[in-house]
């Protein structure tokens, strides 16, 4: 039995060093050389003693940070009312549905909608407040890197409530907390893997996000992925943008560390 195993997982090693190792060690290697293709410390240094990357590293974390606590304070009470509802597979089936729409044509889906000629400067005109710069702002740019990152929190939230024990909300109840004390004492602390696993999904893609920056932000939001893509695209600089790759996963290794789940007592 234990060699058909190993056999099966023959493909998914396969997978995994072709398509993750690989480039990740083929990204290390190339943040080592200079636009020359001599081999270099100078990326990095660049990266650390220039004020221009070390604030787009700040507006990445900060921007992510904010789609990761708007995205979590939606997520959570839809997650929990789920729970309660009926027909609760048809309900998530219409927040998994956005999730298998291409991002770009949700892109620009949203430039139609928040565009100065879109349906919510339509509404705003028919209101009497008149058309407004919707897109190409902060804002827009937040509440559509929420809208897509939504399903990647609702879902491990609420698989989280949902495989809880009743028996200990009874309990709970029973011992006379009520509705918000039985909250913050047993569902919360009960649900924070899920809490947690939504934090990395959502977190880690918000950190490297370039699209959205450049089609909803107008480049005024710029942040690491704009720096790679502008590194790779344009300037060719795939030493500096290996680099800026380099620092992403780092950070992306250390929010895995700061929210993955922590051994007790050699025990999960």
């Amino acid at each position: 039995m234990t060699k058909i195993r190993r056999i099966y997982a023959i493909p998914y090693m396969f997978w995994l060093v072709l398509f993750v190792i690989a480039p990740v060690l083929m990204i290390v290697y190339q943040s080592f050389f200079d636009m020359n293709g001599q081999f270099s410390l100078i990326n990095y240094q660049t990266y650390f003693a220039s004020g221009k990357y070390l604030t787009m590293t700040l507006n990445s974390v900060w921007y992510a940070f904010l789609i990761t606590l708007i995205t979590l304070l939606i997520s959570y009470p839809t997650a929990y009312f789920l729970t309660k509802l009926k027909h609760k597979d048809l309900w998530l089936l219409l927040i998994i549905l956005p999730t298998w729409v291409n991002l770009l044509l949700k892109a620009y889906a949203f430039i139609g909608i928040f565009g100065i000629n879109g349906s919510v400067n339509s509404f705003l005109t028919f209101t009497g407040i008149g058309p407004q710069q919707i897109l190409f702002t902060d804002f827009s740019f937040l509440v559509v890197a929420t809208y897509i990152e939504l399903p990647f929190m609702i879902m491990p939230i609420y698989n989280a409530l949902e495989e809880m024990n009743p028996s200990l909300i009874s309990a709970s109840r029973d011992l006379g907390a009520n509705n918000f004390e039985t909250f913050r004492r047993v569902i919360f602390p009960l649900s924070l893997n899920g809490v947690k696993s939504g934090v990395q999904a959502v977190f880690i893609p918000s950190l490297s996000l370039f699209m959205l920056t450049r089609l909803i932000g107008g480049n005024r939001v710029i942040t690491l992925g704009t720096a790679i893509e502008q590194h790779f695209l344009v300037t060719q600089n795939w030493g500096m943008g290996s680099t800026i790759g380099v620092v992403l996963i780092i950070a992306m290794f250390v929010v895995m560390l700061l929210t993955g789940e922590k051994k007790k007592g050699g025990k999960k």
